[in-house]
């Protein structure tokens, strides 16, 4: 047991959680796992019934037990008021800035921001009346220059998921609290398992299920978590909107978060081997893992993390398009797709400095975002070796004067 929870009781490890949260075996015959509930109409006995509002459940789109299960685990880790369910981590994102903006409002965003969540904040919210402006992943303290009597909500994504900054949440949180501005968190990458961002003085929490939770690259899901402060708000607008997530994609949530603990020692083991190894090979110019010591941002993960996950990016000299073709292409393990969070490794090329504009990514040379899966890890790096040699032959092929040195 970990330490006593507000009522003086031991509180169940972060494994138990996982493990027996959200479990009904006794209403379900005792089967093990929650079944999946399919399902729109909820009928009632009587009129008194209908109208006194006290049944568990009134229609499909509000929920089921199935949903529910989930809920209760991700509102148990995160430390949460409630959590609402969503179709996909953009929809979770959405829905929870919409629960706290408004027209004419402001939205300060980390320019370091997904970019899904980019282009809704500059399309959709800017056509709503929003004013959105990015800020410098890094300005920490800082944020109070930017803050002004519009400004509502702040969204904080760390580490950035190409770039990987990791912001100082706890100072941007003493700036915003006070002024009653909300502070919305993307944790998809560390999981509530390694970072606690409602502890950390967020408002509320989101997650790109379909990542870790699912964990099997076979649902799409999202989660948004809050406070007690916001959770009334995300509640009703989630409501309002008629956003669900279907029961199945639930249950699929619900079996991967069973194992997510151990799922993300292993991610965070073999991720931070990866790394490492790159760190010594030719032709690599940097990587990015806030876990390495020679990370800008190590400090910050090191207080306000107890872990890390799957991914992180390397930049390699620059070479021509040819050369990244080759690296890719002829992969025999490595995948190359969106997403992340499965059992499958994949390597994919970014392009970070296309989509920044509060600070300018100048880092000069081609950079790949790399999840790092469960095959052997031996096996991985022979596959990343090849990559790396066909990279700098094709570079020497293409471009001549990159074999000198010139």
């Amino acid at each position: 047991m970990n330490a006593d929870n507000e009522n003086g009781d031991p509180k169940p490890s972060p494994e138990t959680i996982l493990t027996h949260t959200g479990r009904q075996t006794g209403d379900h015959f005792g089967f093990v796992n929650t079944p999946v509930f399919r399902g729109s109409t909820v009928l009632f006995d009587t009129l008194d019934d209908l109208d006194n509002h006290d049944h568990p459940y009134r229609y499909g789109r509000t929920g089921n037990p199935t949903t529910r299960a989930v809920e209760a685990v991700i509102t148990e880790l995160e430390g949460a008021k409630g959590t609402i369910l969503a179709p996909s981590g953009l929809s979770a994102i959405t829905t929870a800035l919409l629960s706290v903006l408004g027209s004419g409002d402001e939205l300060l965003v980390t320019d370091s921001v997904y970019e899904p969540t980019r282009l809704f904040c500059n399309e959709t919210l800017g056509r709503m009346g929003v004013n959105v402006r990015f800020y410098d992943p890094r300005v920490g303290a800082g944020i109070a220059e930017l803050v002004t009597e519009r400004t509502k909500a702040i969204f904080v994504e760390s580490p950035g998921s190409l770039t990987f900054e990791v912001q100082d949440l706890p100072a941007i949180a003493k700036v915003a609290n006070p002024l009653g501005i909300a502070v919305v968190v993307d944790n998809s990458w560390a999981t509530p398992l390694y970072y606690k961002p409602l502890a950390l003085g967020a408002d509320i929490v989101i997650h790109a299920g379909t990542k870790m939770f699912v964990g099997h690259s076979d649902a799409m899901f999202g989660t948004a978590s809050a406070n007690a402060r916001f959770w009334q708000q995300l509640a009703k607008t989630h409501r309002l909107m008629g956003i669900c997530a279907s029961p199945d994609d639930a249950f699929l949530a619900a079996r991967g978060l069973r194992t997510l603990a151990i799922r993300m020692k292993e991610h965070q083991a073999r991720a931070l081997e990866l790394a490492r190894w790159l760190e010594n090979q030719p032709t690599v110019r940097q990587v990015f893992h806030p876990a390495l010591d020679q990370h800008p941002d190590h400090a910050i993960w090191k207080r306000d993390f107890s872990g890390s996950g799957s991914l992180f990016s390397v930049l390699l000299e620059p070479a021509p398009r040819e050369a990244v073709a080759a690296m890719v292409n002829d992969f025999e393990l490595f995948g190359m797709g969106y997403s992340w969070g499965g059992y499958e490794s994949l390597c994919l090329p970014i392009h970070p400095e296309r989509i920044r504009t509060a600070v300018d990514w100048n880092a000069r040379g081609d950079m790949f975002r790399i999840h790092v899966g469960f095959e052997g890890i031996e096996d991985l790096k022979a596959d990343l070796q090849a990559g790396l040699d066909r990279y700098r032959a094709a570079n020497s092929w293409f471009n001549p004067g990159a074999a000198s040195g010139a």
